[in-house]
């Protein structure tokens, strides 16, 4: 079975993948100074739990926006599941897609991969929103090209900004307010429209705007945590893809390894 690892910024996300299907996966925070050792650890006990062994695992696939990261992760697959992990992006690995953008070496591995997953679900132009530490818009053509996107804030940071900004402002959750009303009666209730409705007014609004400048027949692909919550109040999404990122590693690995 494949072990894809998306390394993100706020989360590492460790997924078993058989046949393209996703089994089971894992998510631990970000930390580069964790090691090999550590991340074994934790996910041979995870990997019992789901009824699997280390030995189960045979490929490793790796994509990371966290460069430090990259080395304890490399190590974790050649010592543990005795692999020589495929990194998203490398010789061994290339991305396959156009990305026509002026530095191509500039965008993140997660929103490439994403590209790729995208288009290959759905041949069409498409928009990608990937809710994650940043909130990102990519595009992707019919042709499956990326070219270009939106780099916007995520939530959380939007908040913690707000909230060690403001001395007497208080921590709140992500969440929708209890009602539609955007007359806030509290402090919390202000911050949680501010908040939540100021986002999804941000989301629909770029997803209005890069409609008008795409210009034909788009598709609106959300990924990432809370794309579910704001699917549930705005019309704006045509898909909910949680799992988009692993998918795009699990296609990158098909055909590095058919190329290989």
């Amino acid at each position: 079975m494949l072990l894809a690892v998306d390394a993100g910024n706020t989360n590492v996300v460790f997924a078993l993948v058989a046949k393209r299907e996703i089994v089971a996966r894992w998510r631990i925070a970000t930390d580069a100074r964790r090691t090999a050792d550590e991340y074994a650890v934790w996910l041979n006990q995870l990997l019992g739990l789901e009824g699997y062994s280390m030995a189960d695992v045979n490929a490793v696939i790796i994509a990371t926006v966290v460069p430090r990261a990259l080395h304890n992760l490399t190590v974790l697959s050649t010592k543990y599941f005795k692999v020589e992990p495929l990194v998203a992006g490398s010789d061994a690995a290339p991305w396959g897609i156009v990305l026509d953008v002026p530095e191509p070496q500039t965008v993140g591995a997660d929103r490439v991969v994403n590209a790729i997953a995208a288009h290959a679900r759905h041949k069409t132009d498409l928009i990608v929103v990937d809710f994650g530490t940043a909130t990102t818009f990519d595009v992707i053509d019919y042709n499956g090209a990326y070219k270009g996107g939106i780099i916007a804030a995520g939530i959380n940071l939007s908040l913690d900004a707000l909230v060690s900004a403001a001395a007497k402002l208080p921590r709140i959750a992500i969440e929708a307010p209890t009602d539609r009303s955007v007359i806030g009666r509290t402090t919390e209730d202000q911050m949680h429209i501010g908040v939540f409705w100021g986002y999804v007014a941000m989301m629909e609004g770029l997803v209005t705007r890069l409609r008008a400048e795409i210009g034909r027949p788009v598709k609106v692909i959300a990924t990432g945590g809370l794309s579910v919550l704001f699917d549930a109040h705005s019309d704006v999404f045509d898909a909910i893809e949680p799992d988009l990122t692993i998918r795009g590693l699990s296609i990158l690995y098909e055909r590095s390894t058919a190329r290989a």
